[in-house]
């Protein structure tokens, strides 16, 4: 069963994400501050990462070159109400960005 990371502090968001995924088979852990969420992503070692950037304590996408390091197989999606990635993240392996608000179609293409 692949495992899924979801940080981000909208937690509606991510009780909806999960709901979504687990039937789809999907191990589901969440995280609602970054702190807590790099912890969980050592620990977890997620196939697929979903991070958004304005979290509570940071910006979750000032962390992608450590993730990659630390997950150098995990997909790592980067969401955001903004509406395009910063250069500098454009072309790093594995990482994609998702806009938010998110549909479940879209989603799914993403796992």
């Amino acid at each position: 069963m692949k495992r899924i990371l979801i940080i981000d502090d909208e937690e509606d968001l991510c009780v909806l994400m999960r709901a979504y995924l687990q039937p789809l088979q999907f191990d589901v852990h969440l995280a609602f501050t970054l702190r807590d969420g790099l912890q969980k992503a050592r620990e977890l070692s997620p196939d697929i990462l979903f991070l958004d950037n304005n979290l509570p304590d940071g910006l979750g996408w000032d962390t992608v070159g450590q993730l990659r390091t630390l997950l150098p197989q995990s997909k790592i999606n980067l969401m955001s109400a903004f509406t395009h990635l910063p250069q500098e993240l454009e072309n790093i392996p594995l990482v994609r960005f998702l806009e938010k608000p998110i549909s479940l179609s879209t989603l799914k293409s993403f796992l």
